[in-house]
């Protein structure tokens, strides 16, 4: 990588503080030596959760959370997700949103990568995980804005779809080219 691409940093101020990030107006000098700036969401990581079980017919399914999503004013069909809390691990962060979202635990969690959701704004990493042995042992414990159903769906039906209609989440899309990638063996 060439570090003649590098903008140097020349002042950071926060503009405003919201529940799950906080906006910033940057001030960069450019490799050439011009000023510019920038305007950046500081969020924490976050966390997405592929639960793989199978259904009656023995047919490999994802356990898939549909809800209704602001930014777009759309329900969507997702993985369940959520923030890493601060302390908190990414593997423990999985953990809990997926007991939280579907009451369900897993018992073997497989780390499939992690990626940063647009690097063109935001400072965040989102880490994908790939959960096994899923063993129903609560009911759902949601936050108070979360209203969430859950659906066990075909992992064919997902792939086939994946990009359409209520599966037009880009966050769960890379999470699924990295199952994709993980199960190729890749």
């Amino acid at each position: 990588m060439s570090k003649k691409l590098i903008w140097k940093d020349l002042d950071r101020k926060k503009l405003n503080s919201c529940r799950i990030f906080d906006l910033y107006e940057v001030s960069r000098l450019s490799p050439v030596g011009r000023e510019r700036r920038f305007f950046i969401l500081d969020a924490p990581d976050w966390v997405t959760v592929i639960p793989v079980l199978t259904d009656e017919h023995g047919d490999e399914c994802f356990l898939i959370v549909e809800q209704f999503r602001h930014g777009s004013s759309s329900i969507t069909l997702e993985f369940p997700a959520g923030i890493v809390d601060e302390g908190e691990s990414p593997e423990n962060a999985a953990l809990r949103e997926l007991i939280e979202e579907t009451g369900y635990m897993a018992g073997n969690l497989i780390n499939l990568g992690s990626v940063s959701p647009n690097p063109a704004f935001m400072d965040n990493l989102t880490h994908t995980f790939a959960a096994f042995n899923l063993e129903l042992v609560a009911k759902q414990n949601l936050d108070d804005d979360e209203f969430i159903h859950i659906h066990k769906i075909p992992v064919k039906e997902i792939q086939k779809k994946m990009g359409t209609e209520h599966y037009s989440n880009g966050v769960m899309m890379m999470a699924l080219a990295f199952y994709n990638r993980w199960r190729k063996g890749i």
